[in-house]
């Protein structure tokens, strides 16, 4: 203890400066978790927190009484999980070597910013610029192709209309912290490989996809931690929470909150994150331990 106030106070300037930082992440991200108490407990508003009655593990058996519910919307969760992450991973990279590659430098610059737009764009507006789109009478799709569908009562439509919303609202932001790795690349391996003879497809496989290996095993095992969460603005304002459209796009998320709206049951809603936040951690744990027996370097830690 005596090492370590005289080592703290050594780096006096380094913690104040920390500090900041250090309270926000403390009061927003740790002290809420006491409220996983409620996991536990009947609560009862008139009572509080504490002194509401323990149920052990009801609320964990609320959660899987419907069986066919909890296993579709488990499905629907780790499916959309699957797509996302591959199919954003992958236009995330292309996408920021296009722009690297681009030869116009300035237009480069607008394009990145043009593309990053959409991820500040609520999901409660993007909801009326897909119904623009999909409607059944006025929908732009129909009327231009000549088409009848009713996509709003045609569950088989969504996990297509979602990964495109999706990857719309992600890909230029995503992009981002490639390009901020593709920067950091000496030109002067680019040289050598062009004084070789090599190129520019060969110079992309074997000096571009390389350096990308560690920010993307990183931002891999980060959103492994997140498996059995979800964008509740994607699945319940887009979709608007039509119960038609329940078999694909009903997750985990999505299901919290209609349970909050009908019932308030916010011993559940606690149980079903402390569910999501350990499966989470587990298999982050996992997919950790399995690429530092692979690849020690890349792992988190």
């Amino acid at each position: 203890m005596k090492s370590f106030l005289k080592n703290t106070w050594k780096h006096r300037a380094h913690v104040i400066m920390a500090l900041p930082a250090f309270l926000i992440l403390f009061f927003i991200m740790y002290v809420p978790m006491a409220g996983l108490v409620m996991a536990f407990k009947n609560f009862d508003y008139s009572k509080g927190i504490w002194a509401s009655p323990w149920c052990r593990l009801d609320n964990f058996k609320f959660l899987l009484a419907s069986k066919s519910t909890f296993i579709t919307m488990t499905r629907n969760t780790l499916m959309y999980y699957v797509i996302f992450t591959a199919l954003g991973t992958f236009l995330n990279v292309v996408l920021a070597i296009a722009i690297d590659q681009f030869v116009f430098k300035k237009a480069a610059k607008t394009m990145q910013t043009l593309m990053i737009i959409p991820v500040f764009i609520s999901y409660a507006a993007v909801q009326f610029i897909v119904y623009a789109f999909i409607s059944t009478d006025t929908g732009i799709l129909n009327k231009t192709l000549g088409m009848n569908i009713r996509f709003y009562s045609t569950a088989s439509w969504w996990p297509l209309i979602l990964t495109i919303v999706k990857m719309w609202n992600s890909v230029g932001y995503g992009s981002v912290l490639y390009m901020s790795v593709l920067a950091g690349i000496d030109t002067e391996l680019y040289e050598a490989a062009e004084i070789d003879g090599a190129n520019k497809w060969q110079k992309i496989w074997h000096i571009t996809l390389p350096a990308l290996i560690p920010m993307v095993t990183v931002m891999l095992l980060l959103s492994v931690g997140n498996i059995m969460r979800s964008d509740t603005g994607l699945f319940y304002q887009v979709t608007r929470n039509s119960g038609v459209l329940y078999p694909t796009t009903q997750v985990i998320d999505s299901y919290v909150l209609n349970a909050i709206f009908k019932n308030s049951n916010f011993g559940f809603t606690a149980a079903t994150s402390f569910f999501q936040s350990v499966v989470g951690l587990l298999l982050m744990l996992f997919a950790n331990g399995m690429v530092r027996k692979i690849s020690p370097e890349n792992a988190l830690f």
